[in-house]
Parts: C-alpha cells; sequence; structure tokens
C-alpha cells in the first residue's frame, strides 16, 4: 500500500499538484500577517500539506469545540466554499477517466477539508504520524 501511495503522490505532484500546495501555503503566509486570521493561516496550510502529498493520508476529526465551530462557519462563508467547490469540480473532472479516479478521491479529500477545517488533522495512514 505505501509504495502505491508514494507512486500516485509522484504522479499527482508532476500533474500540478505542487502549484495547489504552492497556492495554499501563499494564502496562509497572506492570513498569517494578521492576528485574527492566524488559525485560517494554519488552516490553509493543512490543506498546503494534504494539496502536496494526498496520497496515503487521512483526514480526521481531532477535536469540536466552540471556537471550532465559529471559526469554521466564518471559514466556510468567506472562503471554504469557493476552494470546496473547485476541488469538487475537479474532482468530478477525474472520475471521467478511469485512470484519474485515485486523482478525483484525493481532490474530494481535499475538498472536506476545506469545508471544515479547524479542528481536523491530517495524518500519515501508515504511521498514524500528523502531518
Amino acid at each position: 500500500m505505501e509504495t502505491i501511495s508514494v507512486i500516485g503522490n509522484v504522479f499527482w505532484i508532476i500533474l500540478g499538484g505542487w502549484v495547489n500546495a504552492l497556492a495554499y501555503f501563499l494564502g496562509g503566509l497572506v492570513m498569517m500577517i494578521t492576528i485574527v486570521g492566524i488559525p485560517f493561516g494554519f488552516a490553509l496550510w493543512k490543506l498546503a500539506v494534504l494539496a502536496l502529498l494526498p496520497f496515503g493520508k487521512d483526514v480526521k476529526v481531532e477535536r469540536v469545540t466552540g471556537w471550532h465551530i465559529f471559526g469554521n462557519i466564518v471559514w466556510l462563508l468567506l472562503f471554504g466554499w469557493a476552494i470546496a467547490l473547485s476541488h469538487v469540480f475537479f474532482g468530478i473532472l477525474f472520475f471521467i477517466t478511469i485512470i484519474g479516479i485515485p486523482f478525483g478521491y484525493e481532490n474530494f479529500k481535499l475538498a472536506k477539508l476545506a469545508i471544515w477545517p479547524l479542528g481536523v488533522s491530517v495524518k500519515d495512514r501508515v504511521s498514524g504520524l500528523p502531518m
């Protein structure tokens, strides 16, 4: 299973995953400029990690507090819906072809994180370590 994840990640990066990851990382830097945007910056960095190497990673809810719910609602209204919609769009495009189905699945995983990023972690499927 680990070899398949490595192969999938290599193809993902070659086919443009690094562009997505770079955009999320730079967006996170912009959000870090303000104190209010720091949690959203960390959320974008989680998306950057998952967008760079999505194969072999799981998105898991770690904790849900009142702040996470409030922050996720604000995130969803301001940014999350557009980011998630773009990943759903590309996921559907990838699902049209048989060879693209794994990439479509990874786009749906990114959409899931883009909708509700606060209180959620990205973990390696094999080691269980947070990324």
